[in-house]
């Protein structure tokens, strides 16, 4: 009648290291075979999101737990085998081994009259378990249910080349000498297009909407630490956006002069894509832009400014949509499509449910995710406390408005995000609340 934590990767084990130095009952469930989260690249008969070029895009004195920072043997930006071999030794470290229970899958998490919760598993045998908890901390990320789109271009049924999405991908050697258009402008899709680009034929980019590309440094210093410097976060937001702005104009020039639409939004109103690669890979001639897919025509893809390739694949990096389906329609995510939770974790309606890493920041998310547990397990503990539900969902309505305000929209994931500065205050005066009270 503890702890139930779902989810061993990065934010799981947070949440899992924070119970236990605070000395509470709990148990980790993982459905996959060992720690490390979307980390671990897939084993037989697995799915996920870990494709062989995958690495850190933030910088690993930042992404590192605080009383276990990543070695210095370690670059700047590692790959994700050694961001799974980091996690797996700080599991074991903080003796979190012996509370995981890896192989076992979260089937329903449902809250019974007397407040308690009920989470029912299924282990690697098939065997099902019901078990009985106080609170729930949901820490199993938003990455596992892949996002098409709807409806498909005209022609998909009937396309004589493959069609996957990212989540399918693992290597570009598995389309060596083929022709393969890449669809999107985001994390997945910038990094598997270069990735391609060293294997196959032929690698096209197409792009419906310009985004932001940032590269991994600006000025010698890794972009999230920049962010961090004390003359950079004393700026208001209107003077960080014409600095960095500026600095990128220096840095890369225009993305139409790689072939790229231009962004109809400043920096900082919708996710920005951090990557070294992809506009080299474009001047060198090894990715071609395109715009959007207007129809498929047998194996030949038609765009919507009329030209057209042929391609034996196409590779949808079109996202990931919000899925959680051990829990009740409606939580968290509310009718309107928004994320609906107390300073990203509470939910107001449901005591002693949790959620932690449900939060896109511009920058490294350990550190949030971090203070997001202790903040946890203080209310666990009871030294922290929570305002009435009518008072939390007020909070929560001023958020998705100021969100609007800024991203145009508070829908799925734009409904997530933060910024790291004013984040980690809000979660600090949180705990020094906790601490005061204790």
């Amino acid at each position: 009648m503890g702890v139930c934590v779902i989810g061993a990767g990065l934010s799981g084990l947070a949440a899992a290291h924070a119970l236990a130095a605070d000395g509470a009952a709990f148990v980790c469930l993982e459905k996959a075979p060992d720690a490390g989260g979307i980390w671990r690249r897939p084993g037989a008969g697995e799915t996920g999101p870990g494709y062989a070029s995958l690495h850190l895009n933030t910088a690993r004195q930042l992404t590192g737990y605080t009383d276990f920072p990543m070695p210095d043997t370690l670059p700047q930006y590692p790959r994700h085998s050694d961001v799974a071999a980091y996690l797996r030794s700080f599991a074991e470290w903080a003796g979190l081994l012996d509370r995981i229970e890896f192989g076992t899958e979260v089937l329903s998490v449902r809250q019974a009259p007397d407040a308690t919760w009920t989470v029912v598993s299924r282990d690697a045998s098939g065997a099902q378990t019901s078990r009985r908890f106080r609170h729930v901390v949901v820490a199993s990320g938003h990455n596992d249910v892949p996002t098409l789109p709807k409806p498909a271009p005209p022609g998909a049924d009937s396309f004589a080349g493959t069609i996957l999405h990212a989540l399918d991908y693992h290597d570009g050697a598995d389309y060596r000498g083929q022709r393969v258009v890449v669809v999107g402008l985001g994390a997945s899709a910038v990094d598997i297009a270069a990735d391609l680009s060293r294997h196959a034929a032929r690698t096209a980019l197409s792009v419906r909407r310009g985004l932001h590309i940032v590269p991994k440094q600006l000025y010698g210093r890794s972009v999230d630490q920049m962010a961090e410097e004390p003359w950079f976060t004393a700026m208001s937001l209107s003077e960080q956006i014409a600095f960095v702005e500026r600095a990128l104009l220096c840095a890369r020039g225009r993305l139409s002069d790689y072939g790229l639409p231009e962004p109809d939004h400043p920096i900082f109103s919708s996710p920005v894509t951090i990557s070294d690669e992809l506009l080299s890979r474009i001047r060198h001639g090894a990715v071609t832009p395109r715009p959007g897919i207007d129809h498929l025509d047998g194996q030949r893809v038609v765009f919507t400014d009329g030209s057209s390739e042929e391609a034996d694949a196409i590779v949808y990096c079109t996202g990931y949509r919000m899925d959680f389906p051990f829990l009740d329609a409606g939580c968290p995510i509310g009718p309107s499509g928004a994320v609906e939770l107390y300073r990203r974790v509470v939910a107001p309606d449901r005591p002693g449910l949790y959620f932690i890493g449900l939060v896109r920041p511009v920058g490294a998310i350990t550190r949030l995710v971090e203070a997001q547990s202790r903040w946890v397990a203080r209310l666990v503990s009871g030294t922290a406390e929570l305002p009435p539900a009518a008072a939390m969902r007020e909070e929560i309505t001023a958020y998705l408005t100021a969100i609007a305000a800024r991203y145009g929209t508070a829908e799925g994931g734009t409904s997530i995000q933060v910024d790291v500065g004013p984040y980690l205050r809000e979660m600090g005066s949180l705990l020094d609340g906790a601490a005061q009270r204790k």
